[in-house]
């Protein structure tokens, strides 16, 4: 954790003064030239500080771009997804999230709890299976080739006795979401509830998360569920527009 401390004092210096050498990073943080050194050694290999010129001064690198870049994409989607998600949780009565993908998994960055929704369970935040999820689905269906292989390839846990771990079946599944806009869960990730997700797209097209909505079994029965997937693919679709993604025929991926 030290190493961590010192790590985040170097960016926070480089923001502070623009530039420091080595020794100037050393004697701010109060520690030997050579571990300064490699503290910055190891920043420098992941693009998050640069030495631009022959000086030996380090400045902050692209790679605090980049990263910045992807929290403001997330707070963008947040915003601009939120009326539509306050619309859809209203007209249903249930839970409706956002979730963006997650190494592995898919996260959730924001939550909308409908009238009916009456157990205040927070999903904010929670990581979970992209194979046990509506969401997760959705996902797992829009990803590169290679990396969808080498998710089904890895160990796909049983959360549920409902939780489909046949690569198989999955395989078929995403191809079903890819033509019909949207996924369905029963009872997958826990007894009792059921959910359907569909894709969320950016500027150029590609998913960069899902909406769902969640609820009990025994109200977001079965045989209603294609019914609200065909809505919650709207909700998508109207995201998908304010996220700057024009609503042409979109071939699946």
């Amino acid at each position: 954790m030290k190493s961590v401390d010192r790590a985040i004092l170097v960016l926070e210096i480089l923001a502070q003064y623009g530039e420091a050498g080595v020794t100037e990073i050393a004697g701010e943080l109060g520690v030997h030239k050579s571990t300064a050194f490699r503290l910055v050694g190891a920043l420098e290999r992941r693009g998050l500080v640069e030495q631009p010129g022959l000086r030996g001064k380090y400045q902050l690198g692209f790679g605090i771009i980049r990263l910045a870049g992807a929290m403001a994409a997330g707070l963008d989607l947040t915003q601009q997804s939120r009326r539509v998600c306050e619309d859809l949780a209203a007209e249903l009565g249930e839970t409706v999230n956002i979730g963006i993908p997650s190494g592995d998994s898919v996260v959730n960055i924001d939550q909308v709890r409908g009238a009916s929704a009456v157990v205040s369970q927070n999903w904010i935040g929670r990581q979970c299976a992209l194979h046990a999820t509506s969401s997760g689905k959705v996902l797992l269906a829009h990803m590169s080739l290679v990396e969808s292989r080498r998710i089904l390839r890895g160990t796909l846990e049983e959360v549920t006795p409902q939780t489909v771990t046949n690569p198989d079946m999955l395989r078929a599944q995403m191809e079903e979401i890819r033509e019909r806009g949207y996924s369905v869960a029963v009872e997958e990730l826990e007894v009792g509830l059921n959910a359907v997700a569909a894709p969320v797209r950016g500027l150029s097209g590609e998913v960069i998360a899902a909406v769902s909505a969640s609820g009990p079994s025994y109200r977001m029965t079965e045989d209603i569920l294609n019914e609200l997937g065909e809505r919650v693919a709207k909700a998508g679709a109207e995201i998908s527009t304010r996220m700057g993604h024009m609503d042409t025929e979109t071939t699946p991926q």
